[in-house]
């Protein structure tokens, strides 16, 4: 008889390659299957309980629903890019593309032909649309911010070159000929740490998929007032908004949501100053370290940061903890990836050890929203460090956050619903090991595990099914052209992928029956057709070539 095992060491034994019998990896992979069929389902009840709340000319959504649960009620009506377009519609795009391709291809594009007509307020620069009186507000800078950052830079991601990235780069780009903080460094988008950081991690990911030297310079612009300026006169930290003119901040610095995204933008905007070889990657490289060491030491003894710290001492400004935690240990996390430095992986890998300390925290007063992002922050870094108590935290937690959903398929009834979506999309990511369905059906299951080199892919169906299951590729290298696989926020992690230049044995685990296939056809689908109420078993593995 097996001795029982504490949860979190079975994850790790399981996790393990070449562990156990096949028999047991085949039930693992199976049992991922049907979670992940669970979350897909829930996801697209979502989808559809929002999108019966849209608005009838425009098809866009409103920020709130009547009956909210959280929030203001008295703004059920106002569409809001910084809102509903950065934290809501995204998350239906990728949902619709996941689970109805119809959808995703008709209704999803007939709201961007319609965000783009109805909200543009300057040039690319959109506006709130109050849907009762049809007036479009000024445009919004922030709005601009964050509608990328939040939300085009995540279906960028996934998703490549679509409508949504031409919408990022133009909107981007209007914003930087209108910037309108002016300082010695250049104009920059606003005087305040979020947009700052909104607005650095989307020109990190324009950068080098476009090569425009306009997005470059803007970002080193934003990135020398910082370096040069903030930083050093706020202890190295941040801070919270900055006068350029007297040169004083309020004092304190965010390490949750309105504060942290400039810790994040300048990390990555520091990878590619040192991938490009550029000077800046050597004359930041210091006060990066001093930024990343003060978080770090702001940290309580479990690695979990505090909401607001003073600038001047690193006091707590209350003994609230960051649900956004892991979107700085991301940062953290890059910095190694960039330097080599073993102090900031040791950091990531202490906070994740000791998660379960957390377990039922309450985030944000009882709201999905905290524990949303909390799971997220742990799955972004577990993909690259799968420590076993983080991997069984995110179970745990996983439970209490899909049972917020109420029966007509919304959550808490604001654009934060949004953030729901995006949250369990990335834990079914990581239960197929980035594989999807191209013809998903509720009821068909589709999980996978790793075996070393090895893939193992289970499709179950209770009814004849057949479609193409869709493998990952190195979308950091191939869509973003990063150099490396930097940690970082709005990304969907990469667990397993496929080469497109190298060749792959197919086995069904079945029958036996093999194939040769390239990655690059892996990417595009291979078919698989399953009889009702079967497993079909596949086995991935990259042919070796005798020497």
């Amino acid at each position: 008889m097996r001795p029982h095992l504490p949860r979190f060491l079975l994850l790790a034994i399981l996790a393990a390659p070449g562990y156990g019998s096949e028999d047991e990896l085949w039930k693992t992979a199976r049992a991922n299957g049907t979670r992940a069929d669970e979350i897909f389902s829930r996801t697209r009840k979502m989808l559809h309980g929002w999108l019966s709340y849209a608005d009838r000319e425009t098809l866009l959504l409103p920020d709130r629903l009547p009956g909210l649960i959280r929030g203001k009620p008295n703004v059920e009506s106002v569409y809001t890019p910084h809102n509903s377009g950065a934290d809501n519609y995204p998350y239906l795009i990728l949902t619709a593309f996941f689970t109805d391709p119809a959808l995703y291809r008709g209704r999803m594009m007939d709201m961007l032909r319609n965000e783009i007509r109805f909200t543009n307020a300057a040039g690319s620069i959109p506006g709130n649309l109050d849907f009762k009186t049809r007036k479009l507000g000024p445009p919004s800078f922030f709005g601009a911010g964050e509608y990328a950052k939040d939300g085009l830079v995540s279906v960028t991601e996934l998703l490549g070159r679509t409508p949504w990235f031409h919408r990022m780069a133009d909107m981007t780009a209007d914003f930087l000929a209108r910037a309108p903080v002016e300082t010695r460094f250049g104009n920059l988008p606003d005087d305040g740490a979020e947009l700052n950081g909104d607005v650095l991690q989307t020109l990190a990911r324009l950068i080098p998929m476009t090569a425009d030297p306009r997005f470059l310079r803007w970002a080193e612009e934003i990135g020398d007032a910082y370096v040069q300026e903030i930083l050093p006169a706020n202890g190295y930290l941040p801070g919270y908004r900055w006068d350029f003119r007297k040169q004083s901040d309020a004092g304190h610095t965010r390490f949750r949501d309105h504060g942290n995204e400039v810790i994040v933008g300048l990390v990555l905007q520091h990878a590619l100053e040192t991938d490009m070889g550029r000077e800046r990657g050597k004359t930041w490289l210091p006060v990066i370290r001093r930024m990343l060491d003060r978080v770090l030491e702001s940290a309580n003894p479990d690695g979990m940061l505090y909401n607001e710290v003073a600038n001047r001492d690193l006091a707590p400004r209350n003994d609230r903890l960051s649900d956004n935690w892991g979107y700085v240990y991301a940062a953290v996390y890059a910095f190694y990836q960039v330097t080599g430095d073993t102090k900031y992986r040791d950091a990531v890998r202490r906070v994740l050890s000791n998660l379960p300390k957390y377990r039922d925290y309450d985030w944000e007063s009882g709201s999905m929203d905290g524990y949303a992002d909390s799971i997220e922050s742990a799955l972004y870094l577990v993909a690259r460090e799968p420590v076993p108590e983080a991997l069984d935290w995110i179970e745990s937690e996983m439970k209490t956050l899909v049972a917020y959903q109420r029966p007509d398929g919304t959550i808490e009834r604001w654009y934060g619903d949004g953030n729901w979506n995006r949250t369990l999309l990335l834990y079914a990511m990581m239960k197929t090991q980035g594989c999807y369905l191209k013809d998903w059906a509720p009821g068909v299951e589709l999980g996978a595990v790793r075996d070393g080199e090895r893939l193992l892919v289970s499709v179950h169906s209770p009814k004849a099914w057949s479609g193409r299951v869709v493998f990952d590729y190195a979308r950091h290298r191939r869509v973003l052209n990063l150099t490396k696989n930097y940690a970082r926020l709005n990304e969907w992690p990469e667990w397993h992928t496929v080469d497109e230049n190298t060749l792959y044995t197919v086995r069904d685990a079945t029958t036996g029956k093999e194939g040769i296939r390239l990655g690059s056809e892996l990417i595009e689908g291979i078919d698989v057709a399953v009889p009702a109420g079967t497993d079909k078993r596949m086995i991935v593995s990259p042919v070796r070539r005798a020497r």
